[in-house]
């Protein structure tokens, strides 16, 4: 890897347009370097683990409604939608939102953390459904993928976002259109052009996940994804961006980020080398957020120890600046703290989280989030009696370039009525790659089969499974089969639930044409 100092340059100044960030960034996307196996197997692994989290929230509205808007743009070639039938083709970039947001919706997939923090599979859905529309094998879908991974790892290690209260979505949207354009072999200078574009559209505030957070959690990455899509197609039809997007007197660094003297590094494959970021990146057992991962395993460890939990006086979790100051105490939410907040908040509240998990010993992606279970006095006073407190120790640990010392979790100490004390520490989670259960392909199928039970018949999984084990060896056509059908016997409830018969009211501005 090779460091890369970026800066902003005065429009007097020169710099060439090698020597800028989104250049670098095209030359990595269209290096043509093979993709090795492991790297094409743990792909294969998170595409799994992205239809496993989006058959569990298939029937959510969010879900519903992103997927009623992408079936108001039916297009041919096009793309395939998580829940329809393969032959129920929509434009991409609509493809890209109703996926990207069943994928997200309840923040179940993967993720990589160091100066910021991320989920790389959200690059998925936007490079898939451009694979689909645009005939390519899959092949060309790794080789995109990989590259979606490598750039928006590369970018998290070096660019911290939330610093300055910027959401990482502006990370993803041009991880994406990188993505984009390795997979369908575009010159460097249509990526170049198209990565800007893709950064200047995807740089939003982080109130998506401040405060009452609200559904658009899901739908903002899934906007990322979408915008990328329009980027690539825009710039292929001979369209320039802003530029230099990140360096520029008025641009990204100047502006939004640290400001026009600040400095960032960061690291890029050379020529040649091979793209493996993907293999940095861990996903989740459990459906919250990644920091409270190895917390809740934390808290099922703990809970037998502390016994009767009525009589707990206090638990102060010490942990990371990360972890304290977005889903901690330190974050100054009162939501977080509300029974009655919504389950995006609840999904950002290690309290709360952190007190379901000691009392029911296991976690679950829709009971733990149930309002009657939010309400229920016994968890909201042990809820209550939760803070955190930022260690130096444990932000370090978080911000170490060493896997072996990187850690994500805390020390909890829990002080009973009597006066005695237990406490206990986890730096991973279980399923972490250095951790007590590491998840491989065998776990990933075993998620995707517990979240689509009830909702995939399980031919219809069966033929999802095998289309990934070709994953490599894919023709074109063979790509619908990267997403699945709901199955049929259930599609009386699926409609009365009103997610699948939506139909276009006859306002005109609802049937946007694509082409």
């Amino acid at each position: 890897m090779k460091s890369h100092t970026v800066r902003t340059y005065k429009s007097a100044e020169p710099l060439s347009r090698a020597d800028q960030l989104a250049w670098k960034i095209a030359e990595v996307a269209t290096d043509p370097v093979p993709v090795g196996d492991d790297v094409a197997e743990m792909i294969g692994n998170r595409i799994i683990d992205n239809a496993a989290v989006a058959a569990a929230s298939l029937t959510r509205r969010p879900v519903a409604s992103a997927r009623a808007q992408a079936l108001a743009h039916p297009f041919q070639p096009g793309a395939t939608v998580f829940g329809l039938s393969a032959h129920r083709r929509v434009s991409p970039e609509w493809a890209a939102w109703a996926n990207g947001v069943a994928v997200r919706e309840l923040d179940f997939h993967d993720t990589f953390l160091a100066a910021d923090y991320s989920h790389p599979g959200d690059n998925i859905p936007p490079i898939l459904a451009v694979a689909q529309h645009c005939g390519l094998d899959g092949a060309a879908l790794v080789r995109g993928i990989a590259t979606g991974y490598e750039i928006q790892v590369d970018l998290v290690k070096g660019i911290c976002l939330h610093e300055h209260k910027i959401d990482h979505i502006a990370h993803l949207g041009p991880s994406a259109a990188a993505g984009i354009g390795a997979a369908l072999g575009l010159p460097t200078e249509t990526v170049y052009q198209a990565v800007q574009q893709a950064l200047h559209v995807t740089t939003t505030t982080r109130q998506s996940r401040k405060g009452e957070i609200s559904s658009w959690k899901a739908y903002a990455p899934a906007f990322a994804g979408k915008m990328a899509v329009e980027a690539v197609d825009r710039v292929m039809r001979g369209e320039g961006a802003p530029s230099p997007a990140w360096e520029g007197e008025d641009g990204f660094i100047a502006y939004l980020l640290g400001g026009p003297k600040a400095e960032y590094v960061v690291p890029l494959p050379e020529k040649g080398e091979p793209k493996r970021a993907i293999l940095d990146t861990y996903t989740k057992e459990h459906s919250a957020e990644y920091q409270s991962q190895a917390l809740i395993d934390l808290a099922r460890r703990m809970g037998p120890k502390i016994g009767d939990l009525s009589q707990v006086a206090s638990i102060v979790i010490h942990t990371s600046h990360h972890t304290h100051y977005v889903i901690g105490t330190g974050a100054g939410d009162p939501q977080k703290m509300d029974p009655k907040a919504s389950r995006e908040t609840l999904d950002h509240s290690i309290m709360y989280i952190f007190a379901v998990a000691l009392e029911d010993g296991a976690w679950h992606h829709a009971r733990s989030y149930a309002p009657e279970r939010a309400s229920r006095p016994s968890t909201v006073d042990l809820w209550h009696t939760i803070t955190t407190v930022e260690d130096p120790e444990w932000t370090r640990r978080y911000h170490s370039r060493d896997p072996k010392e990187k850690a994500f979790g805390g020390r909890v100490v829990v002080t009973l009525k009597d006066g005695r004390v237990i406490a206990d520490e986890l730096a991973i989670a279980d399923a972490h790659p250095l951790g007590a259960r590491p998840f491989g392909r065998r776990e990933y199928i075993a998620k995707f089969r517990a979240l689509a039970e009830g909702v995939v018949s399980p031919s219809e999984q069966d033929r999802f499974l095998g289309t990934v084990e070709r994953l490599t060896r894919l023709k074109a056509d063979d790509l619908s089969g990267l997403t699945f059908q709901v199955d049929p016997a259930l599609l009386g409830a699926v409609r009365a639930a009103g997610i699948f018969d939506w139909r276009v009211r006859s306002a005109p501005e609802l049937t946007v044409i694509s082409g």
